[in-house]
């Protein structure tokens, strides 16, 4: 089981192997998490996504899927995108929310990561509840087997912090 550690902070800053994007389907930037990495990385990174929708992704990303590009001008070595789901009232998307996790450390473990810096994932415009999101992801990231010997969580403020810190002390 990696290292688990939480950073109230920005995660296009973080020095590690790999920074997960908490992107949309088209990879081509948006808006939160996915735009910050967009704009700080640089062209690199969507000259890299571009080349993904058209050889791989035509359609888009699924959701609970990961792909890696370039850092571009980042301070990583790598990000890995993965779409989250969007939450909803009346549907259980949990396993998809959880696939996100899996998916983006066995990536992680495809390219030699030691280190990966994740967001809350859907937890900003998809609506899901902070709560919730910092539980599944805790849970998820303690049972992946994975190589990766650190996964750091990139809070953006302490509402989510303090969510992430009570999921980590359950």
């Amino acid at each position: 089981m990696p290292r688990i550690k939480l950073v109230l902070g920005d995660i296009t800053a973080e020095e590690a192997d790999a920074v997960v994007n908490a992107a949309n389907s088209s990879l081509l930037g948006g808006g939160g998490v996915d735009g910050a990495i967009h704009r700080r990385g640089g062209p690199e990174i969507l000259a890299a996504c571009e080349d993904l929708r058209r050889s791989h992704y035509g359609k888009g990303l699924p959701t609970g899927r990961a792909v890696a590009t370039t850092a571009g001008r980042l301070p990583a070595g790598h990000v890995i995108h993965t779409v989250g789901p969007v939450w909803s009232r009346d549907e259980d998307r949990s396993a998809l929310l959880a696939s996100c996790y899996r998916e983006s450390l066995r990536i992680a473990d495809e390219l030699g990561a030691r280190s990966v810096a994740f967001p809350a994932i859907s937890t900003g415009i998809y609506g899901w509840p902070m709560d919730d999101g910092a539980r599944i992801a805790m849970e998820t990231v303690r049972s992946a087997r994975t190589e990766v010997q650190e996964v750091r969580f990139v809070l953006f403020d302490e509402r989510a912090y303090e969510a992430f810190a009570a999921a980590l002390d359950a």
